[in-house]
C-alpha cells in the first residue's frame, strides 16, 4: 500500500511521539508498504523532519517528506512556463525547498527593504518577479505585504502553501499561513492556487513522488477539516486517528460522504486497520 501519513497529531504531538505509531509504520514499511509523510506545515526543511522522525524509529528518507513547502516547490518546478523569479513570503525552510528544485527566488524581506529605501516603488523592488509564493512568515509585516500584493496585482502567479488560518505554538494558537495569505488576497483581490490540505494537490504531488496513482493511497490523519477531506477529494481511502485534534463526537455528526474509511483510537487499532485495508 501507499500510506500518506500526517505528522502532528498522528506520529507525534508537539515534542512527544504518539505511542506505538512509529513502530506500526516501521512494520508496514518492512512488509513492503511505501510511506510518505504529508504535512501542511511550510516552515521547515525536509532534513529537519528526517532527523526528528528517525529519532522516533519511524521509517524515513528525505524524498519521502512532502511538506506543503516541498509540494509547492515540486508543483512550481512542473509548471510550463517554469517561474523565472519567485517572490517568497515564508520561513527559511520554504526558501530552501524552492532553491532545491532550481528556482530563482527573491525573499520578500529583501524586496521589502528595497521598497522602503526607494520611496515605496513596488514595481522596482520586485522587478523580474513572475510568481509569488506565500506561507507562514513569522516576520510578516506591512512592507512584505505591500511588495507581495503589488506583484500579484501586476500579474504574477500566486501560490499559497496552505490556507490554515491558525498555527499551534507552545503558548497557544497563533496566526497561520492562511492568515498571511488572506492579507495578500485582501490587498491584491486575487485568490491563489492552494497546495495544502484539504485541497487535492498536496496528496497528488506526494503520490507522484512514488510513481503511484493517488487513488491507491491510504491517508492517515487526525483532522476532519483537512486530512479526511483531502483524501476524499482525490478518491483515496483514509484512516482518522483519534490521537490529535478531531474527536469521535465530531465524527458522529458527519454525513456518510464526509467520513473516513476507517477510524483508529491508538497505534494498536491503527495496525489492525492497516492489516484489514491491505487485505482489501
Amino acid at each position: 500500500m501507499l500510506l500518506l501519513v500526517d505528522l502532528d497529531g498522528v506520529v507525534y504531538r508537539g515534542a512527544q511521539p504518539v505511542p506505538g505509531v512509529a513502530a506500526v509504520l516501521a512494520a508496514r514499511a518492512a512488509a513492503g508498504d511505501e510511506i510518505v509523510y504529508v504535512t501542511n506545515n511550510s516552515m521547515w526543511y525536509r532534513g529537519d523532519y528526517v532527523t526528528r522522525l528517525a529519532s522516533m524509529g519511524a521509517p524515513v528518507s528525505p524524498d519521502r517528506i512532502v511538506s506543503s513547502a516541498r509540494a509547492t516547490a515540486l508543483y512550481l518546478a512542473e509548471q510550463a512556463p517554469r517561474p523565472a523569479c519567485t517572490l517568497v513570503v515564508g520561513a527559511p525552510g520554504l526558501l530552501h525547498e524552492l532553491r532545491d528544485v532550481g528556482l530563482e527566488i527573491m525573499p520578500s524581506a529583501e524586496a521589502a527593504e528595497r521598497w522602503t529605501a526607494n520611496g515605496h516603488d513596488a514595481a522596482a523592488a520586485t522587478r523580474g518577479v513572475d510568481t509569488v509564493v506565500a506561507g507562514l512568515d513569522l516576520e510578516f509585516g506591512y512592507a512584505r505585504l505591500a511588495v507581495a500584493a503589488a506583484a500579484v496585482r501586476a500579474g504574477a502567479r500566486f501560490v499559497a502553501t496552505n490556507r490554515d488560518p491558525t498555527y499551534p505554538m507552545e503558548h497557544g494558537l497563533m496566526p497561520g499561513a492562511g492568515s498571511v495569505v488572506a492579507a495578500i488576497v485582501a490587498a491584491s483581490g486575487v485568490e491563489p492556487v492552494s497546495i495544502g490540505k484539504p485541497g487535492p494537490l498536496l496528496l497528488e504531488v506526494a503520490a507522484r513522488v512514488t510513481g503511484r496513482p493517488v487513488t491507491e493511497a491510504v491517508m492517515i490523519g487526525d483532522s476532519l477539516l483537512t486530512d479526511i477531506p483531502a483524501a476524499n477529494a482525490v478518491g483515496a481511502r483514509s484512516v482518522l486517528m483519534l490521537t490529535g485534534i478531531s474527536t469521535a463526537a465530531q465524527l458522529a455528526g458527519l454525513a456518510a460522504a464526509d467520513r473516513p474509511t476507517e477510524v483508529a483510537a491508538n497505534a494498536e487499532e491503527l495496525a489492525a486497520v492497516l492489516d484489514r485495508l491491505a487485505r482489501g
